[in-house]
C-alpha cells in the first residue's frame, strides 16, 4: 500500500468522535467546540418549537439539531449550518439551477449549461447538447452524493444513453446539462470572507505494489478507510462502474497492478462513493480562494458553507477555475479527517464567527468530551424535546491516574469510587486491567480535590483489598461524568452503540446495492457499453 501521511486534530481523536457517524459527526464536532468554550449546549428534536423558523430536512432522528448559548447571544444550528445563514440562501444554495443564476449575475466562472425540468422532452435536451458541443456532463438538478451523475460524455449516442440512465433508471427527471471541464475537483469551506479549509476530492482509486490484485488493493484500502471517522461508511464499492473503469484501463479485478501505478476506479469524485479527501488548504493559489469567497457571497445571506469547484487542467496557471455548486449544509468530515495532509479546524472557525467573544479560549491539557448516545437518550425515547449537556469544567484542569493493586475488581467497589469522585466534584473513569489491578483516572479544576481522591481509595475495605497505589499525571481525553467501564449498564450502552453503528452502515450498503442493481439492470446502458468504450479509447488517444 502507498505511504499515507496525514495529520488530524489532536482534540478530535477517533476515541472522542467514536459515537458520531455521518451527519451526526458534523453536528457533534461543532457542538463539542462550542461546549468546550463554556457555551451552554442543548440538543433538540425536529418538532422542537425552537427550530420552527429554520429550514431543515432529513431529520429522521435526534443528533442534527442543537443550540449554543452565551450570556450575550443564542444561536441555533442544523448540522454545520447556523442561523446566520438565511432560509432563502439555503433554498438558492441547495438548488443548482438557482445557484447558477446567481453565479452568472455576479460574474462567477461556471461551466456553460442549462437545466431541464421533467416536462422537457429528451429530444429538446439532445438538441441543446448538440448546440454546446462535447464533452458534456449530465447531473440531477436536485441530487447529492454523486448519485445520477455521468461525466465526460464524448458522443451523441453516449449522451442519449446517459440521459435515459439518469432520467429513467435513476429517476432524476430534472437534470442539468453542462460542459465538462477536465481537471481536479476541490471543496473549499468559507466562513465570512476567508477560506478556512480546502480539500482535493479524488475519485476512488488504488495504487499498485506489484504484488496484490486490484480487488485485494480495494479491500486493503477499505480496511484503512474503516479507521477514518468520516470514511468508515464510505468504502469503495465493486460495482459495474468500478468494473467498467478497470476494463477501460486495460485491467481486470484479478490483475496485479504495477508498483506505484495509480488506477482511478470512477470519474466521480464524491467522498461518499469511496473518494479520497486530500487536504490542500496551504497549497491552493490565493486567486482560487478569492473566487470561492466571491462565489459563496453571490448568494445573499449565505454567510458560510462549502464551495465546490474545478481547476481547469487545460490552463497552465493553476488559477483558472469553474465553480460547480454550493453547499449551505456541507459535511466537513473530509476536511477534519483527510486521507492525506493536515486537517483544518473548521468547527473553531464557525464558532469564532458566531461567538467572537470566545476566541481567546485556551485548550486545556485534558480534553473533555461528552457521550452523544447518553445525551440524546431523552430525545430518542421521546421523554423530552430538548436536553442540556452538563457544562464543561471551566478553568485550569488537573488530572491523575491511580493504579490500584490488590483484590479491587468488585463492581461495588468501583461504584463507591465513583461516589468518592462526585463528592469531590471530579470527573473520571475506572476500568479493569488484565492482571487484576484497576486504573482510576480523575480530573477537576481543584488540584487539592484531585490529590485527596487518593485517600478515598482506601475507604472501602469491605469490598476491596487495596495493597498498593501508584500515581501518575494524565493528559488523555476524558468523558464528562464518571464512567465505570465494568458496569453492566456501560457495557449494554456500548453494545447498543455498536449495534446502531452496524445498522447504519448496513442500511447505507443496502441502499447502495439497490441503486447499483438498478444501474446494472439498465439494458440500454449495457448495450451501449461498446460505444462508451470506444469513446473512452478515443479520449485517451486524443489526450496523448
Amino acid at each position: 500500500m502507498e505511504n499515507i501521511e496525514r495529520k488530524w486534530l489532536p482534540h478530535l481523536s477517533r476515541e472522542i468522535v467514536a459515537d458520531a457517524r455521518g451527519p451526526e459527526l458534523d453536528a457533534y464536532v461543532l457542538a463539542l467546540e462550542g461546549w468546550r468554550r463554556g457555551l451552554t449546549l442543548k440538543w433538540h428534536t425536529k418538532d422542537s418549537e425552537d427550530f420552527q423558523d429554520i429550514k431543515t430536512w432529513f431529520v429522521d432522528k435526534p443528533g442534527k439539531l442543537f443550540s449554543l448559548h452565551s450570556s450575550e447571544r443564542n444561536h441555533y444550528f442544523f448540522r454545520t449550518r447556523g442561523d446566520k445563514v438565511t432560509n432563502s440562501a439555503v433554498t438558492i444554495g441547495s438548488d443548482k439551477t438557482l445557484t447558477k443564476e446567481c453565479f452568472r449575475k455576479n460574474n462567477i466562472p461556471t461551466p456553460e449549461g442549462k437545466s431541464f425540468d421533467s416536462e422537457i422532452s429528451a429530444g429538446k435536451i439532445v438538441q441543446y447538447a448538440r448546440q454546446i458541443g462535447f464533452p458534456l456532463v449530465i447531473k440531477p438538478a436536485d441530487g447529492s452524493f454523486g448519485r445520477g451523475v455521468v461525466t465526460n460524455i464524448l458522443s451523441l449516442e453516449e449522451f442519449k444513453d446517459s440521459l435515459t440512465f439518469v432520467r429513467e433508471n435513476q429517476g432524476f427527471r430534472n437534470v442539468i446539462v453542462e460542459q465538462y471541464i477536465p481537471g481536479k475537483e476541490y471543496r473549499l469551506y468559507v466562513v465570512g470572507d476567508k477560506v478556512v479549509a480546502a480539500m482535493n476530492r479524488m475519485p476512488p482509486n488504488v495504487v499498485g505494489d506489484g504484488v496484490h490484485t486490484i480487488r485485494q488493493l480495494i479491500d486493503e484500502k477499505n480496511a484503512i478507510k474503516k479507521q477514518n471517522p468520516r470514511l468508515i461508511s464510505c468504502p469503495i464499492q465493486i460495482n459495474q462502474d468500478t468494473i467498467n473503469s478497470v476494463r477501460f484501463a486495460g485491467y481486470r479485478l484479478e490483475s496485479i497492478l504495477e508498483d506505484g501505478k495509480q488506477l482511478s476506479l470512477s470519474e466521480i469524485s464524491n467522498i461518499s462513493i469511496g473518494g479520497d479527501p486530500i487536504s490542500v488548504t496551504d497549497e491552493l493559489p490565493e486567486a482560487v480562494k478569492e473566487t470561492a469567497v466571491r462565489a459563496l457571497h453571490a448568494v445573499p445571506g449565505l454567510e458560510h458553507g462549502a464551495v465546490d469547484l474545478i481547476i481547469d487542467a487545460r490552463d497552465g496557471s493553476g488559477e483558472k477555475v469553474s465553480v460547480l455548486e454550493l453547499n449551505p449544509t456541507a459535511q466537513i468530515g473530509g476536511l477534519l479527517f483527510p486521507e492525506q495532509g493536515k486537517a483544518n479546524d473548521v468547527p473553531a472557525a464557525i464558532i469564532d464567527y458566531y461567538f467572537p467573544e470566545t476566541k481567546g479560549y485556551q485548550k486545556p491539557n485534558v480534553e473533555f468530551y461528552f457521550d452523544l448516545t447518553d445525551v440524546l437518550s431523552p430525545l430518542t425515547t421521546r421523554a423530552a424535546k430538548r436536553t442540556t449537556v452538563t457544562p464543561h469544567p471551566q478553568g485550569e484542569l488537573f488530572a491523575k491516574k491511580y493504579t490500584i493493586k490488590g483484590d479491587v475488581q468488585d463492581i461495588g467497589y468501583h461504584r463507591g469510587l465513583r461516589k468518592q469522585a462526585f463528592e469531590r466534584y471530579l470527573n473520571g473513569l475506572v476500568f479493569n486491567l488484565r492482571n487484576g489491578d484497576i486504573d482510576v483516572i480523575v480530573a477537576g479544576t481543584d488540584l487539592e480535590m484531585v490529590d485527596d481522591f487518593g485517600n478515598g481509595i482506601w475507604e472501602d475495605p469491605e469490598r476491596s483489598d487495596v495493597r498498593e497505589v501508584s500515581v501518575s499525571n494524565w493528559n488523555q481525553p476524558m468523558k464528562i461524568g464518571f464512567e465505570v467501564k465494568a458496569d453492566f449498564k456501560t457495557q449494554m450502552e456500548e453494545y447498543r452503540r455498536l449495534t446502531e453503528e452496524l445498522e447504519t452502515i448496513d442500511a447505507a450498503l443496502k441502499k447502495a446495492e439497490q441503486e447499483y442493481k438498478r444501474y446494472n439492470q439498465s439494458m440500454s446502458w449495457k448495450m451501449t457499453a461498446p460505444l462508451r468504450s470506444i469513446g473512452k479509447k478515443f479520449k485517451k488517444n486524443k489526450d496523448k
